[in-house]
């Protein structure tokens, strides 16, 4: 089963997202992100033990924040256009930081690589010009998600496991 942990915006603010992506798409060709499938991916484990992850997402004592949606950029390296924090708000470092940890503890073999706070939105694009200004949007962290992944040619759909909530 392919597994990860995620947050997942509430539907008003990923439609908000994703009339923004269609719009920058114009300029830049390749494929937006669905709607439903807007996440931000905490951690990958890829084929993994489903009740192994929950019992690592377990320990984690995350804190209930609002996730700022105020940076927008092009990755020339994967060509996806992103967006994201300008600056890693204190409660998500703190909740990857236990939850990497935790999973670690627990056997998991993670990327080896700083975690980068970000929202992929549209993949296999040129690069833009510019990008458009970001829409005002409220995204607010009350649960991490354990979610499955299945893959088809249609593309991935996702499937949530598990729902942990953070503490006010």
């Amino acid at each position: 089963m392919r597994l990860f942990f995620a947050l997942w915006p509430p539907a008003k603010t990923a439609h908000a997202l994703a009339r923004w992506t269609h719009e920058v798409a114009h300029g830049t060709g390749g494929t937006p992100t669905a709607n439903d499938s807007i996440h931000l991916t905490l951690a990958f484990l890829g084929e993994a033990d489903a009740a192994k992850a929950y019992n690592a997402a377990q320990r984690v004592q995350g804190a209930r924040h609002t996730l700022p949606i105020d940076h927008a950029e092009y990755w020339k390296h994967n060509k996806i256009v992103w967006v994201g924090p300008q600056t890693m708000p204190a409660p998500l470092a703190a909740l990857v930081n236990q939850l990497h940890g935790s999973l670690r503890e627990h056997g998991f073999v993670l990327e080896d690589r700083p975690f980068a706070a970000h929202i992929t939105l549209l993949r296999k694009a040129k690069p833009p010009k510019s990008l458009l200004p970001l829409p005002r949007v409220e995204w607010p962290v009350n649960e991490m998600l354990l979610m499955r992944s299945r893959t088809s040619p249609k593309g991935s759909t996702y499937e949530p496991l598990e729902r942990f909530p953070l503490q006010a």
